[in-house]
């Protein structure tokens, strides 16, 4: 089955440019679209043809499915392929590009909607066998409810929107005191941030790691894993490192995950890239969601197994079938992402500003994906994510060197960017062991203020 020849690349930043790479060498033409603030992005410039599509404002431009869909439409391109974030998970964006003849690169609508909505993903992960957090079957409909089963799962307990993700829409109860506040602040961000103030309850996990297991099926009901990724070091519940593998799991553990993922993710159709994310803790497993998309985190991937995921999920949504069976996945080495933000590294307030000298670092083993350069302006009016630096060692040990090698090298000047962060991180003893968990970078951060300000 033959590739498709156009494809509109309804996004910005690093992830269009790495999109926009693998079209190329697939020998697909591109449709770069942009707001009036990118107009000088590094993938506008690269690809064959651009489109601004509306005011800096996301919601006018990179949000407004009828701007893209028209931008889709003049330049007759053939496939739409979404990105990351933005309209990347929205069911509704999906359905209208196929309803407009066009083919949407990413899974079925009705798998979107599933798993984006988290009260309906955790009921279809149950379904299909893969474990989940103890919690309400579906959203509180009252607080009496809440309270009920609260006394049975037992505090802390987590209240969680059912819809959106990145930390908004989450607040614990430590008590039975504390449940109500809880529930109405939860709600009310949810509301704000999603436009849907559902909410649902979890038990509150005191110290887990956040693993995540990368699939990738084909419309012929082939699935195979890569392995799996840890991105336990978070701040507000925002990844800030990444590595594979997990130091936290043994071969058989890492196999036994990954056979049980494929397995319940192929249960239910799935036919594109993407993500299940779990918290593992004493030896278990709990699933948190699926992400029906292409992560920002990929490339950790990509590193450890030799596999373009971006062209493979390019092929199996025009049909093709898989090309690899699960016997050839090999994993390879160790590999580490440091997501290098345009932010004050001890404020975290975003720094937006013009680039004025730009160099990344290089050598064996070090990948940078990035859309700045020399004299470029990163806009205030997105996420602050300006490059992730990666690298790929031998062993665990070796690539912590290169990291810090490559950190050492890397240069951005004119902005603040969160580098000094990364290189204090790893002279930590808790990272150079592996020995982190999610709420550990937090508690280091609190930590260094107070000794800094005794």
């Amino acid at each position: 089955m033959e590739l498709c020849k156009k494809i509109l690349i309804a996004n910005r930043g690093d992830v269009a440019l790495r999109v926009l790479r693998a079209c190329q060498e697939l020998g697909i033409e591109t449709v770069a679209v942009h707001s009036t603030a990118d107009s000088d992005s590094m993938h506008v410039r690269l690809a064959d043809e651009a489109v601004c599509i509306g005011p800096p404002q996301s919601r006018d431009s990179y949000l407004s499915m009828a701007a893209i869909l028209t931008a889709a439409e003049i330049t007759n391109a053939d496939a739409v392929h979404p990105g990351v974030g933005f309209l990347s998970e929205s069911a509704t964006f999906a359905e209208m590009v196929q309803n407009h003849g066009r083919l949407f690169i990413g899974p079925s609508p009705q798998i979107i909607a599933t798993m984006g909505d988290k009260v309906k993903a955790k009921e279809a992960a149950r379904q299909v066998g893969i474990p989940v957090v103890p919690g309400s079957e579906g959203a509180i409909s009252s607080l009496e409810e809440a309270r009920q089963i609260a006394q049975s799962i037992g505090y802390p307990i987590l209240v969680k929107a059912a819809s959106g993700g990145g930390g908004r829409g989450m607040k614990v109860a430590q008590s039975e005191a504390e449940l109500e506040t809880a529930l109405s602040m939860a709600s009310s961000e949810a509301k704000a941030a999603f436009g849907d103030d559902a909410v649902y309850l979890e038990k509150y996990l005191a110290n887990p790691r956040h693993i995540e297991i990368q699939v990738l099926g084909d419309k012929h009901g082939n699935i195979v894993h890569f392995g799996e990724r840890d991105c336990s070091v978070q701040r507000r519940h925002q990844k800030i490192l990444e590595e594979a593998p997990s130091p936290a799991l043994d071969a058989a553990k890492r196999s036994e995950i990954g056979r049980l993922t494929a397995e319940a993710v192929g249960r239910l159709g799935y036919d594109s890239v993407g993500t299940v994310e779990y918290l593992y803790e004493d030896g278990e497993f709990y699933f948190i969601e699926m992400n029906t998309r292409l992560q920002v985190e990929h490339p950790v991937t990509e590193l450890v197994t030799g596999i373009d995921l971006v062209r493979k999920q390019i092929r199996v949504a025009v049909g093709q079938p898989l090309d690899i069976r699960q016997e050839d996945i090999h994993f390879t080495g160790h590999a580490i992402e440091c997501r290098i933000n345009a932010e004050h590294p001890l404020t975290f307030m975003p720094s937006p500003g013009r680039i004025t000298q730009y160099h990344m670092p290089g050598g064996p083993g070090v990948r940078v994906d990035s859309h700045l350069y020399t004299g470029y302006t990163i806009p205030p009016y997105y996420d602050s994510l300006a490059a992730k630096l990666l690298v790929h060692a031998r062993n665990r040990p070796e690539a912590i060197r290169r990291m810090q090698r490559a950190l050492r090298e890397m240069i951005v000047e004119g902005i603040h960017t969160n580098q000094p962060l990364h290189a204090l991180l790893f002279e930590q003893e808790n990272i150079q062991k592996g020995d982190y968990t999610i709420r550990w970078l937090e508690s280091f951060l609190a930590d260094r203020a107070a000794e800094e300000s005794s």
